[in-house]
């Protein structure tokens, strides 16, 4: 079987495996993309989310003279949602040059068209310098598996690049904004709702933080390719019941930073911007990821994909985060490019598919850059 041939049908085997999250259940798609690693061999590990989570860390080669390349991805998929899909989420069911189920964009057909890359190249990668493959479990709800391998030191080695296939198209990306997001809670004193004058209400203080965060305005200067750092407010919740003076309330919000916005500055900044009783907890705390195009290796990747994509890339970022801002920090900041065959607008879409050409490309793709990477 050809690789491009390969990498469309392990896509559709891997989406095939139920893997929305939660729960996850990431462990079944784990192992049998490990199996294949193994026969390849990669020394392949099994890292514990979760009961049925697991991450897999793969290794292959290793030289003096030169770093392995990472490639990165992961195995979970948000809900289907509730719209009624035309296509069945799990069949791996093709039409019109089309493969549809939840996970094919974003991510499975990426780690797919990977894992076909590099079949049979695995006595020439064990003379090289090498690869690190990182599939991780519950990247969806805050790059949780990717944040469980940087806890435990010496789990991760040292890379000296760092691909991610999350969808784009098989553009290659040098970046992405972090993702920095807080609970801001005001707090009251609750009482029955016939007499309120008995109480301190909670929404109305959250009604204050709310104005405050629609006029809230970022110091920073833009970067010169992401821009500006964004703020939204996703989420208000607060409130025993309607007849009760609520005593507490949390606002949720969503800010995207960039390299030039440090969170711990952000996060002063928007204590000072709101009343001081205002409590603010972190829920998630990502960095941006960025690599200058005049990077060598990016030169590289750009020169690859032009004849592939049919066009010199232009310097472009992700709108979305990935693994890349947890496992970049254990790396210490390799060169990042982010790179897969899914289309990224229909990430977390009703009846997500990828292009089959996609796929092919993205084998090929990524087999040259691996090639290239490992002189092979």
């Amino acid at each position: 079987m050809g690789k491009s041939n390969l990498a469309v049908e392990l896509t559709k085997q891997i989406v095939r495996m139920n893997t929305i999250n939660p729960p996850g259940n990431e462990t079944a798609c784990a192992q049998t993309l490990g199996a294949l690693l193994e026969k390849e061999g990669f020394v392949v590990e099994y890292h514990e989310l979760a009961s049925n989570r697991a991450n897999l860390v793969a290794r292959i080669g290793g030289a003096e003279n030169k770093l392995p390349l990472c490639f990165t991805g992961h195995l979970d998929t948000v809900p289907l949602g509730i719209a009624k899909w035309e296509k069945p989420p799990f069949d791996g069911e093709t039409d019109q040059g089309k493969l549809f189920g939840r996970g094919t964009s974003d991510m499975k057909s990426g780690i797919a068209a990977f894992v076909a890359a590099i079949a049979g190249l695995g006595k020439k990668l064990d003379r090289s310098p090498g690869l690190e493959l990182v599939f991780t479990a519950g990247e969806e709800t805050g790059c949780q598996g990717a944040f469980g391998l940087v806890a435990t030191p010496g789990l991760l080695g040292r890379v000296g690049a760092v691909l991610v296939g999350e969808p784009t198209s098989n553009y290659p990306m040098l970046g992405h904004k972090g993702a920095y997001w807080i609970s801001a809670k005001t707090h009251g004193v609750t009482a029955h709702g016939s007499m309120p004058e008995k109480g301190v209400n909670a929404a109305y203080k959250a009604a204050r933080v709310l104005v405050a965060l629609e006029k809230f305005k970022f110091e920073n200067d833009p970067h010169h390719l992401m821009g500006q750092a964004s703020l939204n407010v996703g989420t208000i919740n607060g409130g025993l019941n309607i007849n009760s003076v609520p005593d507490e309330t949390a606002i949720g919000i969503d800010i995207r930073t960039v390299p030039s916005s440090p969170h711990d500055k952000i996060k002063e900044a928007l204590q000072n911007a709101l009343d001081s009783d205002v409590t603010l907890e972190t829920i998630l705390d990502v960095g941006p990821v960025f690599t200058e195009p005049s990077d060598p290796w990016v030169q590289e990747i750009y020169r690859i994909m032009s004849p592939l994509i049919g066009e010199k890339p232009d310097p472009k970022t992700a709108t979305y985060f990935t693994d890349a801002a947890a496992l970049n920090e254990a790396y210490s900041y390799p060169p990042t490019i982010i790179m897969g065959p899914g289309k990224p607008e229909l990430a977390h879409q009703t009846d997500e598919y990828c292009e089959l050409g996609a796929i092919e490309t993205a084998a090929a793709a990524y087999e040259d850059i691996v090639c290239q990477w490992c002189m092979l």
